[in-house]
């Protein structure tokens, strides 16, 4: 007798065991992870950037991990701040996975670090699905970007915790229509905090920390419900099955015995 076992589902069952398990240890080190997610060229990292260099001067102890496909660019930007920072290469992986991320963090970050940001990969399809055993997800967009954004990746988005629209100073500019934004988003999650950024101009980027630091003192957002339920209920955006372990051509780097990461050393 033949059995239809769904892989993809029992790859982010997995997963979602390994983030509780790794939200339990952040939990228990004090350090609030919060997941970022956005497009390619959204200003992820020039807000994040900022947001590092805001808690260094609140005496918020903040570090980073970045995830991109190739290069230390991100990481490099980031240490400006003064906050540790560890780029993690995937490999051509298109998103960061728990497994990935308690082999990172073995030994990091400093004691004492209180917020660490992640910078998943650059991408709204594969990351939304992973818990990476954080306690807030932000999605980001940037109003270049489109009003519809929301409804095409209603997964990323419908599972945020809190929505950010970066360079809102271009606002005017690129024609964005605020309106057909926020109801895109009210579509997709209804009552998700919403934020207007700029990194240029520093709009929003205090109440962004402010946000942060409102979960650190216990103020919990409502976790996500599970992405597999949620993949359940929308569908996979990117429509595609994945073998075994989501394994790609190449192998997963940075899992439960990888080396340590690539990039700037933690200060």
């Amino acid at each position: 007798m033949c059995r239809v076992v769904d892989v993809r589902q029992a790859v982010l069952a997995r997963n979602d065991g390994l983030a509780a398990g790794l939200r339990r240890e952040l939990d228990g080190r004090g350090i609030t992870a919060v997941n970022l997610l956005s497009s390619p060229g959204s200003g992820k990292t020039a807000l994040l950037e900022l947001l590092l260099t805001r808690a260094a001067g609140r005496g918020v102890p903040a570090a980073a991990l970045t995830a991109d496909l190739a290069t230390e660019n991100d990481a490099r930007r980031l240490a400006r701040s003064g906050a540790p920072v560890k780029q993690v290469l995937t490999g051509g992986l298109c998103h960061l996975e728990a497994a990935q991320m308690r082999g990172h963090l073995r030994g990091w970050p400093p004691q004492g670090t209180r917020v660490l940001f992640v910078e998943n990969v650059g991408n709204l399809v594969c990351p939304a699905a992973y818990d990476l055993g954080e306690t807030l997800r932000v999605v980001l967009m940037s109003v270049t970007e489109g009003e519809d954004k929301p409804v095409k990746y209603p997964t990323a988005f419908g599972l945020a915790n809190l929505v950010v629209l970066s360079k809102a100073d271009l606002g005017e500019a690129a024609g964005f229509d605020g309106d057909a934004f926020a109801e895109s988003v009210e579509r997709v999650n209804p009552g998700v905090g919403v934020l207007h950024t700029s990194a240029r101009t520093g709009q929003g980027v205090d109440e962004f920390l402010d946000r942060v630091l409102a979960v650190c003192e216990g103020a919990r957002p409502h976790r996500p419900p599970l992405a597999g339920r949620h993949l359940r209920e929308h569908g996979h955006e990117h429509g595609h099955g994945h073998p075994r372990d989501h394994e790609h051509p190449h192998a997963h780097p940075g899992g439960e015995d990888a080396p340590p990461a690539a990039g700037l050393p933690a200060r």
